[in-house]
């Protein structure tokens, strides 16, 4: 008598992913890498970045095994995302590139953009099923959990995975955008469990562990970039829920106290006015806040990369040149002029170069109109086919995946407002996996439909 499988053969690949979450969203910092001696560059290998291989490797299998065929519904986000990669590939080698004496660092920068790119193209070979599609999002938010549950420690003064002081906004183990970014995929299945109600999810467990670990998360992070996406995302999510599963008004406002208390949180911690608690446990005495970028000093950075992308639109100034002293010091001079009471150290100089510090102002100064319009073209392809998801999908846990993608999605994607380009960060990893989410759903719904 054979023994059953822990998890259908159908499901490993799913499993893969699954099992690479917990290392995709931790921050190297606290594993440490391997450096790689390439050229005149080193390049730093980490556990996420053998978590991506084995994903890809993964992916290669199974579309050898069973085909390709499933990425096809989904070409509204290939074709951009292809033109993108390539656009980006022009970019790096054109000839004021090569001549960049950081030449090789952008190679490595690059190769890293496309290993995480492919990310997206994976997930739809591997997450077939409705099983595989609850595997993976209960990975997201038994790891959003625990994320949230260190920053809920270090909030109350655990000085561990170098937290901020007690009462402030904290970053776990991964940093505050990316732990914004992991919370607000939870949130995101969060605010569909709401909407199609707790009795039609397959795991009923999900639905309180992603209030919980969204919402808190979501709050201790403290990026009000990533909050604005949110609202965005839960007008977005609950007008396409209308018509599919026409919640009530119980369900309506279950959503809307969700988004208040998210707001309300995220603005009390980023007006330092949970502070006291600092002081209540006596473990935050003599210890200031780190000094951090404030949204006015990274004013600076936007002007400046505005700056570079006006006397450079269509082409831009070749990748990763913007953060370049050759390229921004030019218009140092006016910044200062423009925002005389920031400190020296809001603006960006020679071993101080800060970057422009957003994926949409970097990409317009770095790629032109060119490449923010492929860049846009594919983060709306990913809502576009969340959206047919949760429109037609046959079952009504992959039409809530949908609502979840989408709304997941728009909070990752004002996160990026505030977030350069950086390959290999968890951000990173969290885009590309939604974006492959989608795909999966889209694949999903032309299976269902006989396209």
């Amino acid at each position: 008598m054979r023994t059953p499988r822990p998890v259908p053969r159908e499901s490993l690949g799913a499993l893969v992913i699954a099992l690479a979450v917990p290392f995709l969203f931790l921050a190297e910092d606290h594993i440490g890498t391997y450096s790689l001696d390439v050229g005149s560059t080193t390049i730093d290998l980490g556990a996420s970045d053998a978590a991506v291989v084995a994903i890809l490797l993964a992916a290669l299998v199974a579309g050898a095994r069973v085909g390709a065929a499933r990425l096809n519904p989904a070409r509204i986000v290939w074709v951009p995302g292809i033109a993108l990669v390539l656009w980006l590939a022009f970019e790096t080698f054109r000839p004021v590139s090569i001549d960049d004496a950081r030449f090789d660092d952008h190679i490595a920068s690059y190769v890293k953009f496309v290993a995480y790119a492919l990310l997206a193209i994976a997930v739809p070979l591997l997450v077939r099923r409705a099983q595989d599609l609850t595997l993976v999002v209960a990975s997201f938010v038994l790891w959003s959990l625990v994320a949230s549950g260190v920053a809920l420690a270090q909030f109350l003064g655990a000085d561990v995975f170098d937290a901020w002081p007690p009462g402030w906004r904290q970053p776990s183990f991964l940093g505050h955008h990316d732990l914004a970014a992991l919370s607000g995929i939870a949130m995101g299945a969060a605010v569909a469990g709401i909407l199609c109600t707790r009795r039609r999810i397959p795991a009923p467990l999900l639905f309180p562990l992603a209030v919980a670990a969204g919402m808190v998360g979501l709050v201790l992070a403290g990026s009000i970039a990533a909050v604005a996406g949110f609202a965005v995302g839960v007008l977005l999510v609950t007008f396409a829920a209308r018509s599919r599963f026409a919640p009530s008004g119980t369900r309506l406002l279950g959503v809307v106290v969700l988004l208040v208390v998210v707001l309300v949180g995220v603005s009390a911690i980023r007006a330092d006015a949970l502070q006291p608690i600092g002081e209540l446990t006596r473990l935050g005495e003599d210890r200031a806040p780190p000094d951090v970028q404030t949204y006015s000093e990274q004013s600076v950075l936007v002007y400046i990369g505005l700056r570079i992308f006006r006397d450079n639109p269509i082409l831009g100034v070749g990748w990763q040149r913007s953060g370049r002293p050759e390229v921004f010091g030019r218009y140092v001079a006016d910044a200062r002029e423009r925002f005389p009471d920031e400190t020296d150290e809001a603006f960006p100089a020679r071993g101080r170069e800060l970057g422009v510090q957003s994926l949409y102002v970097q990409m317009l100064a770095d790629a032109g109109l060119i490449g923010l319009a492929l860049l846009l073209a594919v983060g709306l392809g990913g809502l576009v086919l969340g959206w047919r998801t949760a429109a037609y999908a046959s079952s009504p846990w992959a039409a809530g995946a949908g609502l979840a993608v989408m709304c997941a999605l728009l909070t990752v994607a004002g996160e990026w407002a505030v977030v350069g380009i950086v390959p290999g960060i968890p951000l990173d990893a969290a885009t590309c996996l939604l974006l492959g989410l989608a795909a999966a759903g889209a694949a999903t719904v032309e299976e269902e439909t006989g396209g």
